[in-house]
């Protein structure tokens, strides 16, 4: 089957088009409430709390936080990006065009991702701007921070393919991913929470995502980094296969 790289490229540039005309919400929004969080935790209550790991506490929480953008925005801009052309009908026309499934899927993500990581990585920039951040495996962090956005760029696309109304489309990213990354060691370390606690905490999945950024960062982890890889990449298949079947059969789209 011959790559149709125009048909690729149209939905990808529009993508990113919407992400320049909406700038103040997809960029600087997220840049401004993360910054409250480093200004609050960062600044003012970490110094009033003892270092974790022998890293000052407003340092230990950037990884976190940059997961929590990180997931966040992967899972809402792809969502939006492929529920608007479901909403308004314009869905048609792509599923119309001879681009494959997989060549839709691969713009709607990316698309997505790159918008992620450009937020992610101006948020990391930010960050030097209120604690003392360093990363000790610089290609770790550049590898896990595009896994991640990669995975839940999918994981956004499922979403919006699924759902019916933007009531639907913003379940999961409020009510199960938000607390998911709170619960999950982004403001604290495991090894603060009492035993019980210790013990659910281990069947969060984004506990390990979290840590294995962390690691990239200062060598530091409850777990095995190798967890990390390997449960997003079993995910990052999952997410692949279900979306591709969902799209070919045309699911929620041409019923």
């Amino acid at each position: 089957m011959k790559y149709n790289f125009y048909g690729f490229k149209s939905i990808y540039l529009h993508e990113m088009d919407r992400f320049k005309r909406t700038l103040m919400q997809s960029l600087f929004s997220p840049v401004l409430s993360t910054s409250l969080y480093f200004i609050v935790f960062g600044s003012v209550i970490g110094s009033y709390v003892d270092k974790i790991d022998g890293i000052s506490y407003g340092s230990y929480i950037v990884p976190g936080l940059l997961m929590l953008t990180l997931l966040t925005q992967s899972i809402s801009n792809t969502s939006f990006g492929i529920f608007f052309p479901k909403f308004n009908g314009t869905i048609y026309e792509i599923l119309a065009a001879p681009i494959s499934t997989l060549e839709v899927v691969l713009a709607f993500v990316g698309a997505g991702a790159t918008k992620t990581l450009i937020v992610g990585a101006v948020i990391f920039i930010t960050s030097t701007f209120f604690v003392d951040v360093s990363v000790k495996y610089p290609l770790l962090m550049i590898f896990l921070m595009l896994l991640v956005a990669f995975t839940f760029a999918l994981l956004g696309f499922l979403i919006g393919l699924i759902s019916s109304d933007f009531e639907q489309m913003s379940i999961i990213p409020t009510l199960v991913i938000t607390p998911m990354v709170f619960l999950g060691g982004s403001l604290y370390s495991i090894d603060m929470l009492p035993n019980f606690w210790q013990t659910v905490t281990y069947f969060n999945p984004v506990v390990y995502l979290i840590n294995g950024l962390r690691f990239a960062f200062y060598g530091v982890s409850d777990f095995n980094i190798w967890i990390s890889i390997i449960s997003m990449s079993l995910f990052l298949i999952t997410c692949v296969t279900v979306v591709l079947f969902l799209l070919k059969k045309g699911y929620n789209i041409k019923s």
